[in-house]
Parts: structure tokens; C-alpha cells; sequence
């Protein structure tokens, strides 16, 4: 059973959107969801060596894939094969769930009712969507919008000016003001000189007492979705793509900015201004210099700095 709570779904069986494949039972379509995730009613997707290993163990219903990486997936997985894996999800996509790649305005929104919301303080001028939750003794901002669905745990701090959207927020979580947080992420697919938009069917997760400083942007995920750990603290500027996991304890300093689908560790610290390519995985306990750029995998308890990071000792000889 699809758990998106978040975008229309259509109902499509597997040989309505694949009518050439050869499938012994036919079936109705969960959802879309990469490999690891994946059971037996989802389509999944497999378009890079990086992910060998999840193809190997997947459980999907069916697979986009090329005809080279096709090999990698268990014998018994119906494959589509095609020459551009992302365009084909695009269009699947599209298809399942039709408005996932645009942000639509939400025209749920309306001014909170107090008898709804009785022990959450609200602002001036503050909108919620429909079906949202918020939990006991949070306080929203003035001027701040929580759209259609979004949940918030209890004792959160919501600043003025935040716009939340697909999102699903812990307890003791502070948004300081004018953060955004669930949109749709930088995903497009240049084809014969046009950009096809990527839709996003992912959502934003925060764990528990995350605190989330003024004007931090964190996307929803793709496929997958973008989450933070429990006892993160973002400082001011921090940019998160989609699909992007943080653990939880870790320190991100103002102006980070991490490209999507990359994987960081528990208590990782990173200075200011620093970036981290997409795809990567940072281990635990990483300590990562301002402005330093990251270009490769990190392995636990290392201290990097420097474009491309390196080993900190190593940076420290190339200055001489």
C-alpha cells in the first residue's frame, strides 16, 4: 500500500505502463522507490554501478534500467530497459502521480481555528493547510504557512516568515524565521535541448529536538526522501537537496550546502561555507574545515579540509 500522504495517485497496472514487458501476474502499482526500499508492487530504478550492491538484493516489482547494468539485477526481475533511465521514471512518474512535479499553491489554507488547535499558540496572519497536526505547546510565527498534511510534533518553535510543506517534523524541533522546508528539488532531465522536469514524490523527515536556523532551505526528496537526525543543528543559510540524509548529532555551520542524494554520518561537523558533492557518503564522527569542498566518500572519524578534502595532516603539508 502507497504511504504518500502527500500527492494524487493514480491507479495504473504494470502492463498499462509498460505494455511490451513480460510479467507472469500482473499487478497494481504501490509506488516508485529506489532500490533498497523497493517491494514487490513498486517500480524501482537502477542507472548507476554505485548502487550494485542494492540491486543485487532488491525486491521490486520492476526495474528501469540499461542494458549493461540490467545484468546486476536478480533473474527474476521484470526489466525495462532503456537508453536514458531518468527520463523513462520522469514520465512513469508523471503518469502515477501528476502533480509531484510542480509546488501547486495549496488552496486548503486558511487561518487556524482555535478550537481546532487548542494548545498550539499561533502569530498574526499564519495559514495551515487541511489535515495538518500540530502537537501540544508548539508556537507558530506570524506571516508562517504550514500547508496541507504536514505534520508537527509536540513543543516545537516555528518561526515567522517559514513556509512547510510535505513534511514530517518531530518533537522539540525549532525553525528559526524564514525557512523553507519540503519543496520541490533542483531535478531535470536536458533532452533534445529541453529541461523535462523531475517530479518529487519524497517528502522532509526531521527527528526529534533539531534545531534549524533563519533561512535554511531543505528539499523533499525525489524518490526517496530528505531526512535529518534526531539533535542536528543547522546554522544560518544551510541549503539540503533532495534525497539527502544527515544522522543525528551533528553540527552543520552556516552557508553548508550539500548536493542532493548524499549521506551523512552521526556527529558530523562541518564548517562554514563548505560543500559536498551529491552521491557521497560521509561516515561518523567526520570533522569536514570551512570552505572545503567534498568531492569523494569520507570514511568514519577522519578530519578533512581543503578543494578537493583531503586528510587534514595532508592539507596542512601542501600549505607549506
Amino acid at each position: 500500500m502507497d504511504s504518500n500522504l502527500f500527492f494524487k495517485k493514480n491507479k495504473f497496472k504494470v502492463k498499462k505502463l509498460f505494455p511490451k514487458i513480460k510479467i507472469n501476474q500482473d499487478f497494481y502499482i504501490d509506488s516508485v522507490k529506489p532500490l533498497h526500499l523497493a517491494k514487490k508492487k513498486d517500480i524501482t530504478f537502477f542507472d548507476s554501478i554505485k548502487y550494485k550492491g542494492d540491486a543485487l538484493s532488491t525486491q521490486g516489482g520492476l526495474c528501469i534500467t540499461t542494458e549493461k547494468l540490467k545484468n546486476y539485477l536478480p533473474n527474476n526481475l521484470p526489466c525495462f530497459v532503456a537508453k536514458n533511465v531518468l527520463y523513462e521514471l520522469a514520465i512513469v512518474l508523471k503518469k502515477i502521480y501528476p502533480f509531484s512535479d510542480l509546488d501547486y499553491p495549496d488552496l486548503s489554507l486558511k487561518v487556524p481555528k482555535v478550537n481546532k488547535y487548542k494548545f498550539v499558540k499561533f502569530g498574526n496572519n499564519v495559514l495551515v493547510g487541511q489535515n495538518v497536526k500540530i502537537g501540544k505547546n508548539s508556537f507558530i510565527g506570524s506571516n508562517s504557512i504550514i500547508e496541507k498534511n504536514v505534520i508537527i510534533g509536540k513543543n516545537c518553535v516555528i518561526g515567522s516568515g517559514v513556509i512547510i510543506k510535505n513534511s514530517l517534523i518531530g518533537d522539540r524541533v525549532i525553525v528559526q524565521d524564514n525557512c523553507k522546508i519540503g519543496q520541490k528539488g533542483f531535478g531535470f532531465i536536458p533532452v533534445n535541448k529541453r529541461n523535462i522536469k523531475f517530479p518529487h514524490i519524497g517528502k522532509v523527515v526531521i527527528g526529534d529536538d533539531v534545531e534549524i536556523a533563519t533561512a535554511c532551505t531543505i528539499d523533499r526528496g525525489s524518490i526517496d526522501d530528505t531526512e535529518i537526525g534526531k539533535n542536528t543543528y543547522l546554522d544560518n543559510q544551510v541549503h539540503i537537496a533532495h534525497n539527502v540524509k544527515i544522522g543525528s548529532d551533528c553540527m552543520i555551520a552556516g552557508q553548508v550546502g550539500f548536493a542532493g542524494s548524499s549521506k551523512i554520518g552521526n556527529n558530523v561537523s562541518i564548517g562554514g561555507q563548505a560543500g559536498v558533492s551529491g552521491h557521497l557518503k560521509i561516515g561518523n564522527n567526520v570533522k569536514i574545515g570551512g570552505g572545503s569542498g567534498v568531492v569523494k566518500d569520507i570514511e568514519d572519524n577522519q578530519i578533512v579540509m581543503g578543494y578537493p578534502a583531503v586528510p587534514f595532516r595532508e592539507f596542512l603539508k601542501n600549505k607549506k
